[in-house]
């Protein structure tokens, strides 16, 4: 039978279950990353397990979100971290070495093979024809003990690309397209595959621009083929052994078909405080920015670097901007050394940020007052670059560059400078010297543990029935970042009991403390949202610290995928309305009661929720496999795998 590219992939590895669109599958994983964000709970819980070492093919820790050390709990949780990969046999990459996802791309993807990270934008791995997912620090640290990955076999959309991008567009402006046409929600359950005659115009590093902002279009991943393109990359990598050749078979099956003219694609931007709210830039012109950054995991390879640097090349930058450059990867770093491409960043005003996450997610370099920031990165959620009111807005380096030389946002074919058509190396500079392998005399390496890590948290069983109070009731397109904030609580991130005192902090800072009275008079915790809860970070903090709080449902119009199994995970039941207008019926400090719920999810029934206030009977449904059924009546799946 013939089959596309998910279809060849995720069969080959299917571990558990039928291939049936629809229905849960496990499938097998070859490779994981975590990174300093996300990867002390997800050690932590690989201890839990009682592994005794990583069992995947290639498990890596990459440390690049919390670069800037003020305290001791960054150091600590770096220290840990690389600690324990030594101890179980993980591949430890140092600070300053670079992205994961960039880094990943650069020296361990491989076409063909399966990688699940611990952070959202995992799926930039499709660009060099990975099936690549995102997901919660437990599910991957149940992967690197050997176990499959569950996941909804998915639909399969194609994407056909025709054409070349001309000029001054990038595969930013691609993305951002496809952010108009499928938007931030109604996507879970779907794989988007990149194919077509355009594909061949698009380097890896573009097409990994394009499937990385998969994540904010929730689909469960996106992917390219592997052709001589890919060949061609991996060889300037010095891993031409790692290519093979992927295509899908010629009468290969689609459930849609996306048409995408290259040629057609002009510059886009997305406006706060989403990625979904995307605009022809030709709309925006002339807006005054105070800062731009070029970089973050979705820009900042070696094409995006070198375009920018020619664009500033013998210009100084508008002098009320303040500008921040940060190159992918060491890599790309000593590439920019050697040309002088760094010198003539730096000659125009640029300001060098370290090869890591960073200004992405507001842990330095934030805006000023009210201040416009034009940002290559992928998500520009409200608060999100550590300033509260500013006004973010997500386009091209291209178009970023512009704005830094005319301190407005202009379409960069205005500058009067020829198109830098800048073309991959024929031979990256290799150096895999910050890295730290796997070696069996690092087997007896001690475990350093700081007064800020603390024992995985865990939820009692779920209990008979649910008696508890609407704390908190949210609207629409509610992120991770809303719920549990990056920035500078980030560094709590490996201590749950402090964090949660953050859980909703620009929302409603009353709500840790509210939800701990209740907890300690036996009172559960419900939060009620909108449409499309859980969009964003894969950080499973975002549900193991209401879980800390004493949360036990979360009822929503719809929630995004990997949140949803995050929640599952740890021991709370996502609850979606039947009837959607029944969301307008309740109102914090609401009392809900369901005398039989563990009974009716233990039996696959509908939840009947009744409103004391109201006398009215809300109806819930939810989606769980036979497994999440088991983990959300075990308490969560650390509780479920240990009591197996």
């Amino acid at each position: 039978m013939s089959q596309n590219i998910v279809e060849k992939i995720l069969q080959s590895h299917l571990k558990d279950g039928k291939f049936i669109p629809g229905q849960e599958i496990g499938i097998r994983i070859d490779q994981t990353l975590v990174h300093d964000a996300t990867g002390t709970m997800a050690f932590l819980q690989f201890e839990a397990l009682g592994v005794d070492q990583v069992k995947t093919d290639l498990s890596v820790t990459y440390i690049d979100h919390n670069l800037v050390q003020i305290g001791f709990e960054n150091s600590d949780d770096h220290l840990y971290l690389q600690s324990v990969s030594a101890r179980f046999g993980g591949v430890y990459s140092r600070a300053g070495n670079g992205i994961c996802h960039q880094v990943h791309l650069e020296r361990f993807g491989k076409p063909g093979t399966t990688l699940l990270g611990a952070d959202s934008h995992t799926p930039s791995g499709g660009g060099i024809g990975q099936i690549a997912i995102g997901a919660g620090g437990l599910d991957v640290a149940v992967a690197m003990g050997g176990g499959a990955f569950p996941l909804i076999c998915p639909r399969v959309y194609q994407v056909r690309l025709s054409g070349k991008l001309r000029e001054w567009m990038s595969a930013k402006d691609v993305v951002l397209h496809m952010l108009s046409v499928l938007t931030t929600k109604g996507n879970v359950g779907v794989v988007l595959e990149y194919g077509g005659p355009g594909v061949c115009n698009l380097s890896v590093p573009e097409r990994a621009t394009i499937t990385n902002m998969g994540a904010e279009m929730g689909v469960t991943t996106s992917i390219f083929p592997s052709d001589d393109v890919t060949r061609r990359f991996l060889k300037a990598q010095g891993r031409e052994k790692d290519w093979i050749a992927l295509e899908p078979d010629p009468d290969a099956h689609y459930d849609r078909i996306i048409d995408v003219d290259l040629s057609a694609i002009e510059p886009l931007v997305a406006t706060p405080h989403s990625p979904g709210n995307v605009t022809k830039l030709s709309a925006l012109e002339g807006l005054r920015v105070n800062q731009v950054c070029i970089g973050s995991c979705t820009n900042s390879s070696y094409r995006d670097m070198m375009t920018a640097a020619a664009l500033l090349k013998g210009r100084t930058i508008d002098s009320e901007v303040s500008l921040g450059v940060a190159p992918g990867s060491r890599q790309i770093l000593r590439t920019l050394v050697a040309n002088g491409a760094l010198n003539d960043l730096l000659g125009a005003g640029a300001r060098v940020m370290e090869s890591a996450c960073g200004f992405c997610i507001g842990v330095h370099f934030s805006p000023k007052s009210h201040g416009v920031s034009v940002r290559t990165s992928n998500r520009n959620f409200e608060g999100r670059s550590g300033t509260k009111d500013a006004q973010v807005y997500l386009a091209s380096p291209e178009v970023a560059a512009a704005a830094a030389i005319t301190g407005k946002l202009t379409s960069p074919a205005r500058l009067g400078v020829p198109y830098p058509n800048i073309q991959e190396p024929e031979q990256y500079q290799i150096d895999d010297s910050m890295f730290i392998f796997p070696d069996v005399t690092l087997k007896d390496t001690p475990i350093f543990r700081g007064p800020n890590i603390g024992e995985p948290a865990r939820s009692e069983k779920m209990t008979e029935s649910l008696s508890g109070q609407v704390m908190i009731k949210l609207g629409n397109n509610i992120t991770t970042d809303h719920i549990t904030p990056a920035g500078a609580r980030l560094k709590y991130r490996s201590n749950v009991p402090k964090y949660s005192e953050y859980v909703f902090e620009n929302v409603d800072p009353t709500f840790s403390g509210r939800c701990l009275k209740n907890k300690a008079d036996g009172v559960h915790n419900i939060i009620v949202a909108s449409e499309s809860y859980g969009q964003g970070s894969s950080r499973e903090h975002a549900s193991m610290c209401p879980m800390y709080l004493g949360v036990k449902a979360v009822v929503a119009k719809s929630f995004e995928r990997i949140h949803s199994a995050n929640l599952v995970n740890f021991g709370i039941l996502p609850l979606v309305f039947q009837n959607p207008a029944d969301y307008d019926t309740l109102e914090p400090g609401d009392h809900l009661t369901s005398i039989n719920w563990r009974d009716a999810v233990a039996k696959g029934n509908p939840v009947v929720i009744f409103n004391q206030r109201t006398g009215a009977a809300i109806v819930c449904t939810y989606t769980l496999s036979e497994k999440q059924t088991a983990v959300v009546l075990d308490g969560g799946l650390l509780n479920h795998i240990t009591n197996k």
